[in-house]
């Protein structure tokens, strides 16, 4: 089996690894999250995301391993809805500024417990969510007071990878970033 390199990104607190360890959805805010929170208007109004292709990659090996990922956003976008697809994304919710009362009802559905989730946020719209869900984290360019409100924070911003971070972590914590690295390797 290949090693994991020891710089490939440096272990958080052991408390952290445990919340990480738990963990069955990942819930995902977009703007300021997927993306770098940029939003691109055209002369007719269309709208226009960049996303990151490393964080879609982190998504897709989550979910290879078993882990459940739905996107929770404020805003309504066919683009969102799109990069969902994209990546098989079952769990979409849309237009929901009250983020919190959206994801009980998703937890209901899937039958998890908060302490089950991780959800990535980056501003004070997020803070409902991420005070109540087992694993909190935010982008490295996240608003501090949600900062401070995290059990952990990505060294990169958001739609830069900080996405990719985080689901490299949860598979560390669960101990299926090895054997997912491993499959990617062979020829």
């Amino acid at each position: 089996m290949t090693a994991i390199p020891e710089a490939y990104f440096s272990l958080p607190a052991a408390d952290v690894l445990q919340r990480a360890a738990k963990v069955r959805l990942l819930v995902l805010d977009v703007d300021g999250v997927l993306t770098d929170g940029h939003i691109y208007m055209g002369p007719q109004g269309e709208l226009q995301k960049a996303f990151h292709i490393h964080d879609g990659l982190g998504i897709s090996m989550l979910r290879r391993s078993g882990i459940e990922v739905a996107l929770l956003t404020a805003r309504r976008s066919d683009i969102v809805q799109r990069r969902a697809e994209e990546l098989g994304l079952l769990h979409v919710l849309q237009g929901r500024d009250a983020k919190w009362p959206a994801l009980q009802g998703l937890l209901q559905q899937l039958q998890l417990a908060p302490e089950q989730v991780a959800y990535m946020g980056d501003d004070l719209i997020d803070l409902p969510v991420l005070r109540r869900v087992g694993f909190a984290a935010t982008v490295a360019d996240g608003h501090p007071w949600v900062a401070q409100h995290c059990h952990w924070q990505a060294r990169r911003g958001g739609g830069r990878g900080a996405v990719r971070e985080l689901c490299e972590l949860i598979l560390t914590a669960q101990n299926k970033l090895g054997p997912l690295l491993e499959q990617y390797a062979q020829v």
